[in-house]
C-alpha cells in the first residue's frame, strides 16, 4: 500500500508540473485576445518581457511571423531569427509544418520534439497553434513517452 501512495503521489507531482493541453490553447486564446484588444507588437513585448503573463510551468507564448521569424519565445535567443530551417531531433522543419498548418487550416495541433523548459530534455510536444492576422500564436505541452 505503501508504494502504491508513493506512486500515486509522484503522478500527481508530475501532473502539476505538467501543463494539459485546454491550459495550452487557453494561453493562446489570451494572447490572440490580447493582439485584438493591444495590437500584436504589444502582445509580442508583453511574452518577452517573461513575467509569467504568458508562461505557466513547462506552457509559453511562441509567436512566429508566416515566413517563419521568431517574434517571441521563452529563449530570447531565438527571438528575431528565422526559424524556417529549424528541424527537431528527427529532422522535422516543424516551423515549416506549423506555417503550411495555419496557412491550411487557420489553426490546429503539431507533434514535434523540443527542449522541455523544466526537464532540460528533449521531449514530444504538441503544439496548439492559431493564424492572428499576420503572425503564429502557439503553446504547446510536453508529453511523456
Amino acid at each position: 500500500m505503501l508504494l502504491f501512495a508513493s506512486c500515486l503521489s509522484a503522478a500527481l507531482v508530475w501532473a502539476q508540473e505538467q501543463g494539459t493541453p485546454a491550459e495550452a490553447k487557453a494561453m493562446v486564446q489570451r494572447a490572440i485576445d490580447s493582439m485584438k484588444k493591444n495590437g500584436v507588437d504589444s502582445t509580442v513585448a508583453d511574452v518577452n518581457k517573461k513575467d509569467g503573463k504568458y508562461q505557466d510551468r513547462d506552457l509559453y507564448i511562441v509567436v512566429y511571423d508566416l515566413n517563419g521569424k521568431n517574434l517571441a519565445h521563452i529563449n530570447p535567443k531565438m527571438i528575431g531569427k528565422d526559424l524556417s530551417d529549424l528541424k527537431d531531433a528527427d529532422g522535422k522543419y516543424f516551423v515549416r509544418e506549423r506555417i503550411e498548418l495555419v496557412k491550411k487550416k487557420g489553426s490546429g495541433w503539431q507533434d514535434y520534439k523540443f527542449v522541455n523548459p523544466v526537464s532540460k530534455q528533449i521531449e514530444p510536444k504538441s503544439m496548439y497553434v492559431e493564424k492572428y492576422e499576420g503572425v503564429i500564436v502557439g503553446c504547446g505541452v510536453y508529453k511523456k513517452e
